[in-house]
């Protein structure tokens, strides 16, 4: 990781699940929830390693076949739309948000969360005003760590991957970002991260507010060492 000070960042691109929103939790066990049926259990963590892709992605290549992929995207949405308010923001993300726009600085998201729960989470936690770009897991045939999606976001705030920064809590955000040239923080979530992961992330953090201070010293040019 570099330890000098780069260029003061034009833009700040987040991640959504475990970045802005707490919503994991509930994730994991709708996810658990869909796969009961068809699936022996998996740990959390196990999980957690397969996401980052829309669930129907997801669930083909974890699924025998596609009436079980069928079924299991009814169970998950059954479950999500029942326990929506299970999701809350983290505290200080819309302190950083609120401090980006009043810097001058553009804001964009990118989700491998599909558009239609997205939207959702957006309007409840009152981010659509915030966001000024954003890229779902659908709305691309690539996903993370496909740098693509990051791309298209960045392309539609007018910026360069030099120019950006990154929050992200999955290890395919690191690895997405650093493919395209994009310092990315990573929030652990105290969870452990391979090696080869942390030698591609511009820094790791713990949680998400550590990285929202992260996000501040980037955008204001201060040295964070």
């Amino acid at each position: 990781m570099n330890s000098r000070p780069e260029r003061p960042a034009r833009a700040v691109v987040f991640d959504l699940d475990g970045t802005l929103v707490d919503s994991m939790p509930m994730v994991l066990k709708a996810y658990a929830h869909a796969l009961e049926p068809f699936v022996p259990p998996l740990t959390p963590h196990e999980l957690f390693r397969r996401l980052g892709a829309p669930p129907e992605r997801t669930f083909v290549e974890m699924l025998p076949g596609p009436a079980e992929v069928a079924s299991a995207m009814a169970r998950l949405m059954d479950y999500s739309t029942r326990h929506w308010h299970l999701i809350e923001s983290f505290h200080g993300m819309h302190d950083v948000l609120r401090d980006l726009r009043a810097a001058d600085r553009r804001t964009g998201l990118w989700t491998g969360r599909d558009r239609r729960s997205t939207e959702v989470i957006l309007r409840e936690q009152r981010l659509e005003t915030w966001v000024e770009a954003c890229l779902c897991g659908d709305d691309l045939p690539s996903h993370k760590p496909d740098p693509a999606g990051l791309s298209a976001v960045l392309e539609r705030l007018g910026v360069r991957p030099e120019e950006t920064v990154y929050a992200g809590d999955a290890d395919v955000d690191v690895l997405a970002g650093h493919a395209l040239g994009v310092r990315t923080v990573l929030i652990r979530h105290g969870r452990p991260v391979p090696g080869d992961v942390v030698d591609r992330a511009w820094r790791v953090v713990e949680t998400p507010r550590e990285a929202y201070t992260l996000v501040r010293a980037a955008v204001e040019g201060i040295s964070r060492d």
